[in-house]
């Protein structure tokens, strides 16, 4: 193939067949990253905010252990997220071992 048959264009044709290009962009440039931290950060903030009765006498309402149980949740739920929005892209990996 040439360069005069290819086009610069993400889903260019080139001689008739039609190429795709990946479907999802990288994590970093989604939102869902954005909200993913977001939450992340909203959680510590309401167990450090939360947290300040005394531990001893039970009045802790948002301890550690929760807030951290939540951030997994949260890490779960974005892993998944990434997994569906990926199941359909073709990879631009040329890598034979990975076919």
């Amino acid at each position: 193939m040439t360069a005069s048959t290819r086009t610069h264009n993400e889903n260019a044709t080139v001689k008739g067949v039609r190429v795709r290009g990946e479907e999802t962009k990288p994590s970093f440039k989604t939102t869902e990253l954005v909200v993913y931290v977001l939450a992340v950060i909203g959680v510590l903030v309401a167990s450090y905010t939360v947290g300040d009765g005394d531990a001893n006498n039970g009045s802790d309402y948002f301890a550690a252990d929760k807030a951290w149980w939540y951030i997994t949740l949260l890490t779960i739920g974005y892993m998944i997220s990434r997994g569906l929005a990926k199941a359909g892209s073709r990879s631009s990996d040329v890598d034979p071992r990975t076919h």
